[in-house]
Formats: structure tokens, C-alpha cells, sequence
């Protein structure tokens, strides 16, 4: 299909000359049936490994209809995976194909994979088991001026792009869904949420989490568990990509098919390596957002809503370094340009309305809290990944992804349940839906979903701050939101925004 065709124009035309059945079955006719006008027209952006094993809930549902596939790679050799022969298993598992590429003996990315993904997944919907309806971009900025018969983007690019990409996308009256984080710059996050409030489009973002286990949480400090909240810890075994220390200085060629400077996008020229893409990309600070961006909005975005944070006003860490041998003599590495191995960062709250202060602490890398006394008296451990509430009571532990909460020691949990009101906390009430559900639903409805860009700021601002404070070696930050500065170090001032390269300004 010619990226430049409308859609619904290009299936009236396939219908009437006898070409490929292009409309799957379900918007026939029957049960479940959905008319194509009624269908939420999607243009997948970013096709690396998360991007395509995450397509299938958009496939899956009948309200939505993938239309085009964007990335600047075509299809390469060079992607990452957690597990060996993970992705391709995933991607055939969905497609219902157990034999789809098996033996290429590589990591399937890029826009042909994607468009082939689609295609495919459509053509077994269909009565003539034919689909050619997905056009396939290498430039968003070429989709979105030709593919005007799209509702929506799914952004799924390495997080540079973010902030670009959902900007132009709601400039155009496009809904978004976008991956974490929302911008790796702090300025970059204030834009694009800005630009959701004037555009009025309909967005959502999906790290955001329901926060079931935390909502409980907060009904028992509520109902007086462990006293007042003064502190919340939160610890992950990432980063579980390599991080590296130097900047590579091989200079290896650009894969086939791949359009390096497309994908480098608002980021000022630089020789490509593999060591910046993929996988990879989030150790940098250019590229990425670190472990705690990738992680911790899944795990802090209910911290960040039950109890009502606004952005923090000090943000200090504590980075991991790294030694090297030079001419005899041993030195530290300086870093500016990558995260580091292992970090802690510690995010400081002001009190708000009945909440006093609060402390937020991030751990990644292998760091967690120490045990405390609590867990030792039920001879229990910290699990590699958690969260921990402290309270001038007592302390809760919770899973680090939805998992039960659970008070300690064990006797007071004992206690707890046995002397309150348990209707008290359980009148809170829940939110179980599926990510793909919540922003469909917001999506037709104009209803405001609990991943809306515009709940964003506060986590934004704190986990980008966070990746200054560690940029600059640990730096204690006082941060002033209303005049988006910080006021005790002026040169980490030029770290809230992005040296772009000319025509790429975001404005």
C-alpha cells in the first residue's frame, strides 16, 4: 500500500476490484464484531524486540486495527535478547506459527519484521487468507504527514525519541500510548505534557500501573499499620544490559538497512556502535534513562499517586565508579556520559496537606537496604527486588510488581488484621484492567485513563533529576519546580535540556 493512501479508500478499492481480503473476519460480522469505523486505526512506532512482542495486544484486540509499522531499521542481526531464542518464540507463539524463522540463528527487528508480523497476524483473520494492508515507514515524521487516516501512535522507540515522536504525533491530533520513560530530559517531559494539555488528544502511558498491592499499602498507613509514612524504598536487580564504562573508539560499520542518523534523531552526530543501540541504549544518559527510568515507573508510579508527590525539592545519589591503569598510575574514570554501575538515589518530598515529608529511595545494580530487624525476627531476607514502607511504627514490605504486601514481623501483621476494621481499607477499591484495555478505552471515550500524560510530571521530573544528580558524580540537588532550576548547583542547570542538532529542536 503506498504510504500516502487512505486506508479505508484502499480497502474499498480491494473489496470492489477483487483483490486480497484484507478485513479480518471479526469486523464481518458475528460475535465480537467491531465495524472498521469503529476501529482504532494504530501506527506502531519502534520495532526492536519489546516493540514487536508488545504488538500482540494490539493485535489481539478487536477494537484496534495496526495500520503501519515505523523504525530506521529494516531488518538486522544485531538485537539483544533476555533468553536465547526468546523473541522469536514469543513473536511465533503469537502469531500461532511454532516454525516462523526458527533457525535463523538471530534477533528479528526492525520495520519489515513488524510489517510482516502484522500481516501475517491479519491474513489467518481473514476469508481469503491474504493481508497486504500495512504500510512500513524508516521517518515517524514521514508517517505521520502521509498516514493521515491513523487515531494513534504506540511509541515504542529508545527514549530520546520519545519526547519528539509523541510531540509531533499530538501536534497532528494523534492519540499517543507511549513507553517508559516519558522524555530522558527534564524540559523534554514538561513539553510533552504540555502539549497533551493544549492538543487534548487522549494519551496514556504505560509503565503506569493500577497499583493494587500499593493502594493496600495505603489503606493499611491509613488504617494506622505502621504509624506515619516517613520513608519508601524501592530496590531492582537492573540494569541486566551491559553498561559501559568508555566511549567506544572501533569504529564498526552501520548495519545494512539501518538509517543511523534517523535513529540518532535530536541527538547531536556521533560515530554509530553497536554499544548505543538496542538493548543498550538506556545506559547513557544521551540515549537512555537508566535503570531506575526503566524499572522504577512500573513499580513507583502508585508511590508517586497514592500519596500524592509533587516533584522532589532534593535529589541526592550515591553512583558506583570504576578504575582504570594509566602509565602506571591508577585513576578513576570520569563519566558524564553513562550510568553507572550500581547507584542509589535518595528523592526528598516536601509535606503536603496531612502527608508530612517523605523520603523516596532508589536502588539498582545489586544495592537493596540493609535487613531490617523486622524481617530478621522472621528470619527472612530481602528478595532481590522490593519495596519497603517505613513508618515511625513499623514497616511493610511489597513485591517490586504487584505482588501481596505483606506487614513484619509477622506478629504485628497478626495483630494488625485482628484489631481493624477491615472494611476500612477494602471501601478503597481496585483497578485490575489490562494495559492495552485501559488505553483503548480511553481513547473512544475522551476519559482520562490512569496512565494520563498529565499525572506524569512529578515522576518525570524526579527520575530525570535523579540522572543529573548521578551525571554530575552524585551532587546534591535542591530542586525549584515553579522555576524549573536548580538553585545550589548552576551548571547542573544544563543538563535539564538536550543539545540538539539543527532541525530537531523541540519547541
Amino acid at each position: 500500500m503506498a504510504p500516502d493512501m487512505n486506508r479505508r479508500r484502499f480497502l474499498g478499492y480491494a473489496a470492489s476490484a477483487g483483490a486480497v481480503t484484507i478485513v479480518p473476519r471479526h469486523v464481518l460480522g458475528g460475535a465480537g464484531y467491531v465495524a472498521p469505523s469503529e476501529k482504532i486505526t494504530v501506527a506502531n512506532i519502534g520495532c526492536g524486540t519489546q516493540g514487536l512482542t508488545e504488538m500482540f495486544g494490539m493485535l489481539t484486540a478487536p477494537d484496534v486495527q495496526v495500520v503501519a509499522v515505523c523504525d530506521p531499521n529494516q531488518d538486522s542481526s544485531d538485537y539483544v535478547e533476555w533468553g536465547k531464542d526468546s523473541v522469536r518464540r514469543t513473536i511465533a507463539a503469537g502469531l500461532g506459527r511454532p516454525q516462523w524463522r526458527q533457525g535463523a540463528g538471530r534477533v528479528p527487528g526492525g520495520r519489515d519484521v513488524g510489517k510482516e508480523i502484522v500481516e501475517l497476524y491479519y491474513s489467518d483473520k481473514t476469508p481469503s487468507g491474504g493481508y497486504r494492508g500495512c504500510a512500513s515507514y524508516a521517518d515517524f515524521r514521514e508517517l505521520l504527514e502521509n498516514a493521515k487516516d491513523i487515531d494513534a501512535v504506540k511509541v515504542m522507540t529508545p527514549d530520546h525519541l520519545h519526547a519528539i515522536v509523541s510531540v509531533a504525533a499530538m501536534r497532528k491530533g494523534k492519540h499517543v500510548v507511549m513507553h517508559k520513560p516519558l522524555a530522558n530530559r527534564v524540559r523534554e517531559a514538561r513539553i510533552v505534557i504540555e502539549t497533551a494539555r493544549k492538543t487534548k488528544v487522549s494519551t496514556h502511558f504505560l509503565a503506569a500501573s493500577a497499583g493494587d498491592n500499593v493502594r493496600t499499602v495505603g489503606g493499611w498507613i491509613a488504617d494506622g499499620a505502621i504509624g506515619t509514612l516517613r520513608e519508601v524504598h524501592n530496590w531492582s536487580n537492573r540494569p541486566v544490559w551491559p553498561q559501559y564504562a568508555t566511549i567506544p573508539t572501533d569504529r564498526p560499520p552501520v548495519p545494512k538497512g539501518f538509517d543511523w542518523d534517523l535513529w540518532l534523531g535530536p541527538s547531536l552526530p556521533r560515530p554509530y556502535h553497536p554499544h548505543y543501540t538496542h538493548a543498550v541504549f538506556r545506559g547513557w544518559y544521551e540515549f537512555g534513562g537508566g535503570a531506575v527510568a526503566d524499572m522504577g515507573h512500573y513499580s513507583l508510579w502508585p508511590v508517586f499517586q497514592e500519596f500524592d508527590l509533587d516533584a522532589p525539592i532534593c535529589v541526592e545519589s550515591t553512583p558506583s565508579h570504576v578504575c582504570t591503569i594509566d602509565d602506571g598510575v591508577s585513576r578513576k574514570v570520569h563519566n558524564d556520559y553513562a550510568f553507572p554501575f550500581a547507584c542509589t538515589i535518595r528523592f526528598r518530598f516536601a509535606a503536603k496537606g496531612n502527608r508530612p515529608a517523605l523520603d523516596l529511595f532508589w536502588y539498582d545494580g545489586g544495592m537493596k537496604p540493609p535487613t531490617p530487624p523486622e524481617a530478621e525476627e522472621d528470619n527472612t531476607e530481602l528478595p532481590a527486588e522490593g519495596m519497603m514502607f517505613v513508618g515511625d511504627k513499623g514497616k511493610i514490605l511489597a513485591g517490586f510488581l504487584g505482588q501481596d504486601p505483606q506487614i513484619i514481623p509477622e506478629r504485628k501483621a497478626r495483630a494488625f488484621e485482628a484489631a481493624r476494621d477491615a472494611a476500612a481499607s477494602d471501601a478503597r477499591g481496585r483497578d485490575r484492567r489490562a494495559r492495552t484495555a485501559a488505553w483503548i478505552e480511553a481513547f473512544r471515550t475522551g476519559k482520562p485513563s490512569y496512565g494520563d500524560f498529565l499525572l506524569a510530571g512529578p515522576i518525570s521530573e524526579a527520575f530525570n533529576l535523579g540522572a543529573v544528580s548521578l551525571r554530575l558524580g552524585g551532587r546534591r540537588l535542591l530542586w525549584n519546580a515553579r522555576g524549573m532550576k536548580m538553585t545550589n548547583v548552576p551548571e547542573a542547570n544544563e543538563y535539564l535540556n538536550r543539545e540538539c542538532r539543527q532541525g530537531w529542536e523541540l519547541t
